[in-house]
C-alpha cells in the first residue's frame, strides 16, 4: 500500500510502536524501487497519526489497540480501516463476526471524533508490493461520512490499476470485510493471486 501510494505521488508515513523497526521497513521498500524515488518514511505510531489521512493496516485483532491511544490525535481526520477479521481453518479462511459487525464499525465506535471509512480488503499483497504486477481490482468503499468517502476515493485513484466504487454506508463493512474470507480461499485452491472486478458498472 505504501509502495503505490508513494508510487501515485502522495507522501507516506509507516507508523509502528517501534520507530526504528518503521525506519527500517520504509527505507526497505524504497530500496527495492530505486528509481522511482518514492517519498516513504518511518515514524512511531504518534508521528504517524500526524497525516492527513491514516490508513489502519495492522492485523485485525491489533487495530483497536493500536488506535485507541491515539483517540484525541486523530479527532477530525479520515481513518481507513482496511482489516479483515479471519481465521485459517484447513485450506479455507473464514470470517469472524465482531461484536459490533465489522472491523471498521469497532474502529468507529473507538474514534467517536474520526470520519471511517472501509476500503482495501481485496486486494492481493503479492500483486500490491510489485509495482510491475499489471494489477486491475475494484475498490469498495463504505462509510458514514462523505468527506471520508471522498478521501478514500482519492487515494484509491492515486494508484495505477484500482478503481475506487462507492459501496454505500459503513454498515456495508461486515458483508465487505466478511467476502475477503472467500476471495482469499478462492485463492488458495486455485494457486492464483485473482482480484475483484464489478461488471457493469
Amino acid at each position: 500500500m505504501a509502495a503505490r501510494l508513494a508510487q501515485g505521488g502522495a507522501q507516506v508515513t509507516l507508523g509502528s510502536r517501534d520507530v526504528d523497526r518503521a525506519a527500517q521497513i520504509a527505507s526497505e521498500v524504497v530500496a527495492k524501487w530505486p528509481a522511482l524515488n518514492l517519498a516513504i518514511g518511518g515514524a512511531d505510531n504518534e508521528g504517524a497519526a500526524a497525516a492527513d489521512v491514516l490508513i489502519v493496516a495492522t492485523p485485525w485483532d491489533s487495530a483497536i489497540p493500536t488506535i485507541k491511544p491515539l483517540r484525541n490525535q486523530l479527532a477530525g481526520k479520515v481513518v481507513i480501516s482496511m482489516a479483515n477479521a479471519l481465521v485459517k481453518e484447513g485450506r479455507e479462511m473464514l470470517a469472524l463476526i465482531p461484536p459490533r459487525g465489522s472491523v471498521a464499525a469497532s474502529v468507529q465506535a473507538v474514534l467517536p471524533g474520526s470520519l471511517v471509512a472501509a476500503a482495501f480488503h481485496h486486494l492481493p499483497a503479492s500483486e500490491m508490493e510489485n509495482l510491475e504486477s499489471g494489477l486491475e481490482a475494484d475498490v469498495l468503499v463504505c462509510s458514514d461520512h462523505a468527506p471520508a468517502t471522498a478521501a478514500t476515493v482519492e487515494l484509491v485513484n492515486l494508484m495505477a490499476g484500482l478503481r475506487p466504487l462507492d459501496a454505500g454506508s459503513l454498515n456495508q463493512a461486515a458483508a465487505i470485510e466478511a467476502f475477503t474470507a472467500v476471495c482469499i480461499t478462492l485463492n488458495i485452491r486455485h494457486k492464483a493471486h485473482s482480484t475483484l472486478r464489478m461488471a457493469g458498472i
